[in-house]
């Protein structure tokens, strides 16, 4: 950590981010590159921000050591600069708050190696002033929202009989044809309708459950099962054996350490994280590439990862599809209710885990869940 802040560079950032807010450029992109700009001019080994919201907090943008929290949710009482010490081991944690006319928007903090002067105090003021700013302007922040109960009727009505009408408008109709055609059709025919049927139901049976839970007043307990330590490996490679036919093709286990401690957390859980991670891969990318899954750990997490090679995801989007009914805008693919992702971050931070996405290198996204040490 050097004495001083490295000012040459604070102005070159400083520059740059106020050219892109006076060109009207603003959103999450512009606020990683301040979360970058304050952990270069400081020298610090990790940079982060916390989203505010109701109750709670969300790292939404992190660099250096903190980087495997993205997507975090964290505690803002009194600051979240505890929960940020873990995995950071003897270093020192800087934050100040980020305000937008009085209203608290979030927490900026860098990791130092060394107890910082007050001049570093100074400059992550500074730059959380510009967080402040770029709060103001409405665009694209804040990143995420609360989990609020849904009282719109409309809406679910609307979702519900969008999702729902498809497979078993399919199911019905190649249950018509085998009544009406079954000496016709021939054993070929007979077959692959029935496939059609055995496809179709599976996906409905799926769709169903998402629904229930995204209904349950009980923020997801339906289907919930007892926490415990459990080998991360073995349920993912048998929850890769339940997927359908066609993503099990294109799926590959890569990276898959047999000798990893063990997970604590909810061992059912997995098969449905692991199915909607793979689903929403599958829906975003083309059908000749592959869907790559892998496994690891640190000191305090066991984390999996599921990569694609599809279109990728926008950084002001990587949050927001999180959301309930949130839906990108993919080209030809449709994504759903909006319901897959939002799911899967209840079913991951119900077990003190937590999930993010980030674009992928080369193109495509990575989705990573991050689960507690046994």
């Amino acid at each position: 950590m050097p004495d001083r802040p490295d000012y040459a560079a604070l102005t070159r950032g400083q520059v740059a981010i106020l050219g892109r807010l006076n060109s009207g450029d603003a959103g999450l992109s512009v606020l990683q590159q301040l979360v970058a700009l304050a952990g270069e001019s400081l020298g610090a080994s990790g940079a982060a921000f916390t989203e505010s919201a109701v109750d709670h907090g969300r790292i939404i943008v992190a660099t250096g050591v903190w980087a495997p929290a993205l997507g975090r949710r964290v505690d803002l009482q009194p600051d979240p600069a505890d929960d940020l010490m873990d995995g950071v081991g003897s270093g020192h944690v800087l934050g100040v708050r980020c305000e937008h006319r009085g209203r608290p928007v979030g927490w900026l903090h860098v990791c130092l190696d060394s107890e910082p002067t007050a001049e570093f105090g100074i400059v992550l003021e500074l730059l959380a002033g510009l967080v402040g700013r770029l709060y103001g302007l409405n665009a694209g922040l804040p990143a995420h929202d609360d989990p609020k109960p849904d009282t719109d009727r409309d809406l679910w009505v609307a979702v519900t009989s969008h999702e729902l009408r498809t497979p078993v408008t399919v199911i019905k109709g190649y249950a018509d044809t085998l009544t009406n055609h079954w000496d016709s059709l021939g054993e070929p025919g007979r077959r692959e309708a029935v496939r059609v049927i055995g496809a179709r139901a599976g996906e409905l049976a799926r769709l169903v459950d998402r629904l229930l839970s995204a209904a349950s007043e009980e923020d997801g307990a339906v289907g919930a099962s007892p926490a415990g330590p459990f080998d991360l490996v073995e349920t993912l490679r048998e929850a890769a054996g339940t997927l359908p036919a066609d993503l099990r093709g294109r799926l590959v286990l890569t990276n898959m350490p047999t000798d990893l401690p063990k997970a604590y957390g909810s061992r059912d859980s997995i098969a449905t994280i692991l199915t909607e991670l793979t689903t929403n891969a599958e829906k975003y990318s083309d059908p000749d590439t592959t869907v790559e899954v892998c496994a690891g750990s640190d000191d305090d997490t066991l984390r999996f990862r599921v990569a694609d090679r599809g279109a990728g995801i926008a950084p002001e989007h990587v949050e927001h599809a999180f959301d309930r009914y949130w839906q990108a805008d993919s080209g030809h693919h449709r994504a759903g209710a909006g319901l897959g992702l939002y799911l899967v971050r209840r079913l991951v931070e119900r077990q003190n885990g937590w999930v993010s996405l980030r674009p992928r290198e080369g193109g495509g996204t990575v989705a990573e869940v991050r689960l507690p040490r046994a």
